[in-house]
């Protein structure tokens, strides 16, 4: 499943993001810059029936096709990269938008502490379009947003 509005590292994790992962502040979202060689979102599962999901930005070695993912969720999605993105200098890696779950998640268990909040890296998946990050909205957080998500993120620096 394809979006329409056209990792885990390598190693894996037990759980949770990489160092470079969005959170509810602004501060600490994934920022356009960082997104722009993504041509496409792929969905792994139907993205009508998930209130949110939890978005990082994860380091592979392929800019397209599944992610290795070895965390105790599932992955959901994941971004494709353009045929001419070059992988870093330094490790010689993609940096690539994943998409992923918990079974502590909302959508994966009947007493998730996530009812009423979302977790720190949650969007909602109806947000997200390649090279565009993802936003918290009310449906993700499962209750009107605290003052502090309604803040507009910064204007990037000129």
């Amino acid at each position: 499943m394809t979006c329409g509005n056209t990792g885990r590292t390598d190693g894996g994790t037990d759980q949770g993001p990489s160092a470079g992962s969005g959170g509810a502040a602004s501060s600490t979202r994934l920022r356009g810059e960082q997104l722009t060689a993504e041509t496409e979102i792929v969905w792994l599962v139907p993205t009508d029936v998930l209130d949110y999901v939890r978005e990082s930005l994860d380091i592979t070695k392929r800019r397209s096709g599944p992610p290795p993912y070895h965390g105790s969720g599932r992955l959901v999605g994941y971004a494709n990269l353009g045929p001419r993105t070059t992988a870093t200098r330094d490790s010689g890696r993609y940096d690539r938008r994943t998409f992923w779950l918990l079974p502590t998640d909302r959508s994966e268990s009947t007493d998730s502490p996530y009812t009423a909040y979302a977790p720190l890296e949650a969007v909602d998946p109806r947000t997200v379009a390649p090279g565009q990050p993802g936003r918290l909205t009310e449906r993700a957080w499962g209750s009107p947003l605290p003052p502090a998500a309604r803040r507009p993120d910064p204007a990037p620096p000129q």
